[in-house]
Parts: structure tokens; sequence; C-alpha cells
């Protein structure tokens, strides 16, 4: 990874350029999937996403490098969120109808296990060290604390009204719940499993991310079109960004320098800069956009479409000056090594097949 980073950097020293990158998206692709998909992930290594299909009970596997369907696992009733797990060796997917998580081995794309949880699961997000899976209740207003080693749950997290989005904060010691129906987020310490601040927001407070180093977390407010964004050492809204109509979904680059949100009922993509967070581009996609996810690299944003049933493939370039990289295609078409991400993270490609390593920075909201 070293040596391609500095040769990138080599490159571009060489011509001249500046150090203050920006970046130019574009849609590359469409890929058909299943019916009514909901959120998306890719694992540590960027070369799997997977979707889950709430409409027909599946998750599909898309092989990034070749952006094709390449598997199908039947999992639970009405799946919602999706997150993979550190190693990339365990997919968890939430199902809303049947009060369960399924877990996925991607070795062999099989359910190995399936883990009862509380009323009507939503969201899911994986702690760093891939020991812990937290899943919101949204009917019950809890968090279930999944221990990954036997995949049974070891705790039962009180928490707002209506729970939906979850992160998990970089270093693994806090986790981020947006409450939907009292217009909070949640903060639990994850040594005590307790809820210890509750972060007034917007309204309808769905996806939620956090940034790289921890200090921020964006929420999209569903019901009044805008991104809460959250200072992590005061537990305060700091700004409120207008996005489109209808944001649900939302996701952090490698970088934290870009925020990606679904804009649900107006088909589009708002792009947020982090420094003064304003939104610097809108990108069409498909038709009503639910789940979002960057790979490692920042290289790819995929997007999942509820309404025609695809996953949208966005490519983004770093622009030095009037030079612009896609990154993603550098060397070839997929990935650097292969493997996978947490929650709404994931990877795209540097030298042949998949991704990086994953980014992991969004939970899943579990729409």
């Amino acid at each position: 990874m070293f040596g391609v980073t500095s040769a990138c950097a080599m490159v571009l020293g060489m011509a001249g350029i500046g150090a203050g990158p920006a970046a130019a998206d574009s849609v590359i692709d469409t890929i058909p999937v299943g019916d009514f998909p909901n959120e998306v992930a890719v694992n540590p290594f960027g070369f799997r996403a997977y979707v889950a299909n709430t409409d027909d009970d599946t998750v599909s596997v898309i092989d990034t490098s070749t952006n094709a369907v390449v598997a199908t696992v039947t999992v639970g009733n009405e799946p919602r969120g999706v997150a993979v797990s550190s190693d990339g060796a365990r997919v968890y997917v939430t199902n809303r109808d049947d009060d369960t998580v399924s877990v996925i081995d991607t070795s062999t794309n099989a359910v190995v296990a399936t883990v009862t949880v509380e009323n009507e699961p939503r969201g899911v997000a994986v702690s760093p060290d891939g020991a812990r899976v937290y899943v919101t209740n949204h009917d019950d207003d809890t968090v279930s604390v999944i221990d990954t080693s036997t995949n049974t749950v070891v705790a039962t997290v009180d928490v707002g009204n209506g729970p939906r989005g979850v992160v998990v904060s970089p270093d693994g010691s806090r986790v981020y719940v947006a409450n939907r129906i009292d217009d909070s987020v949640s903060v639990i310490d994850t040594g005590t499993n307790l809820v210890d601040a509750t972060v007034p927001v917007g309204d309808r407070p769905i996806g939620v991310a956090v940034t790289p180093d921890g200090s921020g977390v964006y929420v999209t407010n569903n019901a009044e079109s805008t991104v809460s964004v959250i200072d992590t050492s005061t537990n305060t809204v700091v700004d409120t960004v207008n996005v489109g109509y209808s944001p649900v979904g939302v996701a952090m680059n490698p970088f934290g320098s870009r925020v990606y949100v679904t804009n649900g009922d107006d088909d589009t993509l708002s792009v947020i800069e982090t420094r003064g967070n304003t939104v610097v581009e809108t990108i069409p996609v498909g038709a009503a956009p639910t789940g979002v996810t960057v790979n490692l690299l920042g290289s790819r944003v995929y997007v999942t479409n509820g309404g025609d049933d695809t996953v949208t493939v966005i490519a983004i370039e770093r622009c030095f000056g009037s030079l612009c990289f896609d990154f993603g295609s550098l060397v070839g078409g997929g990935s650097l090594v292969g493997g996978g991400s947490t929650g709404s993270g994931g990877t795209a490609s540097l030298v042949g097949g998949g991704s990086l390593a994953g980014a992991g920075s969004a939970g899943s909201a579990g729409s």
C-alpha cells in the first residue's frame, strides 16, 4: 500500500501539482439486483459488495471488479440492514419481519447462524475489532449487542424511540444510534453498554455516519431534508446542512473530506464538503435511493435504489488543479488485495480485482 501511494504522490509531485485535491464524481455503472434493495456494505478489501433486498428476502453479492452479481443468498424475512466483519469473513443482515440477524459465511455465501434479537431489527454495525455487532430494534427502542464468537446476544441497551441507523466510533468506545421518532441520537458507552448522552437533532433522523477521527457524527433528518453535524467532544449539534428531499442514508469518505447522502424522494445523492459543511455537488442516481457506502480509497460510491431494484456505481476522481485521476482504475479494474468492510463502508480498486481495505465509516440505517 505504501509503495503504491508513494508512487502516486511522486507522479503528482513531478507534475508540479499542489497538495489540495478536489473530487469529481460521475456515474459509471448501474447494477440490477434483487427486489427493493435497501442497505449496502463492502468487504474490507473491497472486491465484494453486499446488498440487502427487502422484498425477496435475499442478499445480492456483487463482484466490484466487474460490477456483476455473482451470488444470491437467501436470508430471513424482509432484510434491511447489512454489515461486514472487519476481517471480511462474515456478513450480518437484519431481518425486520422475523426479528433475527442472519450470519453469512463469505467463503461459501451461505447462512451459518441465525441470531434472535428484539422487535423489528433495522440497522446493524460491527465493532472495529469484529468482536461485537450492534443491532437497532425499532419497535421496542433497544439495541441488541451480539458476541460474534458465539453469535449470541450478550446485552440489550435501552435507547430512544424508534432507533434506526447505527454506527460505531473508530476506536470502538462509542455507538451512535439515530432515534427516528423522538428526534435524537443516543450515545452508548461500549464499556458499560449504557447510554451516556442523548443529542437532540432534526426531524425524523434515520442515517448516521462518523468521521475517521471520531470527532464528528453526521445524521440525516428525513422529514426536514437536512443533515445534523454533531461535535462528539461536546455531544452537541454544531451545524445543520440543507440537502435533497427526504434524506435517508449517509456515508463518510475515508479522508473525512466528503459526506454522501441519499435523497429518497428526489432520486439524488448530495455531496457535502466537510470543511464548511456545504453541498458541493448533487448527483442523479436511481429511483428512491436508500443505502450508500464509500470504499477505503474514496474512489467508488455505491447507492441502492429501492424504486428500480438497482445499485448505482459512482467513480470519484481526485483532482489536483486541472489534472484528475480515477484511483479506482489506476492500474486495473478491481482492488489491491480483495476483502471487506464494516457497516456501510466499502472499497473500490487499485491494482486488480476489487479494492484495498474498506472504509466502514457509515452505519446501516436499515430503512
